[in-house]
């Protein structure tokens, strides 16, 4: 479990450094000369005369230090549930082996579970931390120890509901982030509108061309944190579901699997 925290910590920090080096690069190659030169096309458009309406192009969108921003949290927070997706489509996996063979009709008596704990410690290290291994191991060395089924039933329920709470404890960050991405948005916007009002005696003398420009910083980084904001709850919430389905499945798996199987013998 130290090994798998150690491994989590290294990977956010190089999935976040891997982010900024990407989309900085994205910027400085593409986007903001891009940007640049619809701008320097439009002000030559507009000297010239023609005051139509033009289409807004995604990198005069994109080209400011706070969508910058959005965009850097947004592949950090789609790295971290990237890797707890594949963690939990793993351990999906365990469902379809037999971790415990039971034939039909077989019993197990409380004598009998020292042989099926070793078939579960037989398995790599990586599989037996997984919460399949673990529910079951604990079920049968409770079983082992108190005679009763009720209380092995109870003892997979809680080691399916601490394994609920840790995966939903390890998705703060992914939540802080949806969170600061709005808040991004929000300081271009008041950055924005700011760097309007400061022009405003501009405006007074006939240049408004340095208005509109502020005020399109302002609505373009709220624009931008919302759309990927929704985006990022859309995932979260879908892998939320995964993982809630993988805790059921386990749940059910252990009824069935291992359970139903179970018998004491009457003194």
């Amino acid at each position: 479990m130290k090994r798998q925290i150690q491994f989590e910590f290294l990977y956010q920090v190089a999935a976040l450094a891997i982010a900024i080096a990407v989309v900085h690069l994205a910027y400085i190659a593409l986007i903001r000369p891009e940007a640049a030169a619809i701008a320097e096309a439009t002000a030559a458009r507009i000297a010239a005369g023609d005051t139509s309406a033009q289409a807004q192009s995604i990198y005069v969108i994109l080209k400011d230090y706070e969508q910058e921003a959005c965009v850097v949290l947004m592949l950090w927070a789609m790295a971290i549930m990237g890797l707890k997706a594949r963690e939990s489509l793993a351990e999906r996996k365990l469902l379809d082996e037999d971790l415990i063979h039971v034939s039909e009709g077989t019993s197990i008596l409380p004598e009998d579970t020292r042989e099926y704990v070793r078939s579960i410690e037989a398995l790599p290290e990586e599989s037996r931390d997984c919460l399949l291994p673990r529910a079951l191991t604990t079920a049968l060395q409770r079983f082992a120890s108190t005679r009763n089924i009720q209380d092995v039933s109870e003892a997979v329920r809680s080691v399916c509901d601490r394994e609920s709470d840790r995966l939903d404890s390890e998705l703060s960050m992914v939540r802080y982030i949806s969170w600061a991405i709005p808040s991004i948005g929000f300081i271009g916007t008041v950055r924005g509108i700011g760097d309007a009002l400061s022009q405003a005696y501009k405006a007074v003398e006939g240049d408004i061309a340095g208005v509109p420009a502020s005020l399109g910083v302002a609505f373009n980084s709220t624009f931008v944190a919302l759309v990927i904001s929704i985006i990022l709850m859309f995932l979260m919430h879908q892998l939320q579901l995964l993982q809630e389905r993988l805790v059921l499945e386990v749940q059910n798996h252990a009824d069935r699997r291992l359970i139903r199987h179970l018998q004491v013998r009457d003194a």
